[in-house]
């Protein structure tokens, strides 16, 4: 009976949901520092064959992102395990990037998938202040301490040295895209790092993803019905629960509303 389960293939699942970085006032988007320990836990299981990891993420913040991407591969590359995502409502922008980390990449035919580009998004309340008699006061030490301040008129220069970073970062990201999908991108037909986002279907002509398919299926077709998928997943801490449970209801639509601005950009 003990040999029967010894030969039973394992594989360790770890799942990422959410906003990619510190959102909301609980801040429970996914960042590095939360899921660091999961991470090594689950390639610290010597008997699992490989790690599945699902994300279902619009992306966010393009260094927790990176950060993600690249501890993920440092310990593949460490246990020597081998890594497949799968992605479920959403991939895209940080959360895409995060899923290059997988050494195969799967989705749902209805899945979001791509948007790799870089987005700043601001309000201008110029003409507000005017309306209602507001004079905005502002003292600096440094020249560019202002930029992009949404209660002054924006300068050309802001608008060009932020159009520059953006540039370096959709630059990193589109070099992680064409390291980890090397021959398997499909760039003949459509742009593909223009900031566009497609189907699960589409992403697979393109190259973005290697098959549609969601996680149990597709670790049985590759490891046998009898697969053993054991789920590592962050706890919510004593303290975290409490604090929301206590919160007002101005600051849990705070919190809605910040992570669904981000959701919306891709009909959800």
């Amino acid at each position: 009976m003990f040999s029967f389960f010894k030969k039973k293939k394992i594989v360790a699942h770890i799942k990422l949901n959410g906003v990619i970085g510190n959102a909301g006032k609980f801040k429970q988007g996914i960042d590095f520092s939360g899921q660091e320990e999961i991470i090594k836990k689950a390639f610290s299981l010597k008997k699992a064959i490989a790690i599945a990891i699902t994300i279902n993420s619009p992306g966010g913040s393009p260094v927790q992102s990176h950060l993600i991407y690249k501890f993920i591969r440092a310990q593949a590359k460490k246990n020597k395990k081998k890594v497949i995502v799968f992605a479920e409502d959403v991939a895209a922008s940080g959360g895409y990037l995060i899923a290059c980390a997988g050494d195969e990449i799967y989705a749902n035919s209805s899945s979001i998938i791509g948007s790799i580009g870089v987005i700043y998004s601001s309000f201008g309340f110029t003409e507000l202040i005017k309306k209602i008699g507001v004079e905005r006061r502002v003292h600096t030490a440094g020249k560019n301490k202002s930029t992009l301040d949404p209660f002054l008129d924006e300068k050309t220069e802001d608008i060009e040295r932020l159009k520059t970073i953006q540039l370096d970062l959709h630059k990193d990201f589109i070099k992680v895209v064409e390291e980890s999908r090397s021959s398997k991108l499909n760039k003949s037909e459509i742009e593909l790092f223009s900031g566009e986002f497609w189907s699960g279907n589409k992403a697979k002509e393109l190259g973005l993803v290697d098959g549609i398919g969601n996680a149990n299926e597709v670790l049985k077709e590759k490891f046998g019905e009898d697969v053993v998928i054991k789920k590592f997943e962050k706890s919510k801490g004593w303290l975290s629960k409490k604090l929301s449970s206590s919160s007002n209801q101005i600051d849990q639509l705070a919190n809605i509303l910040e992570e669904r601005s981000i959701w919306q950009r891709y009909g959800f």
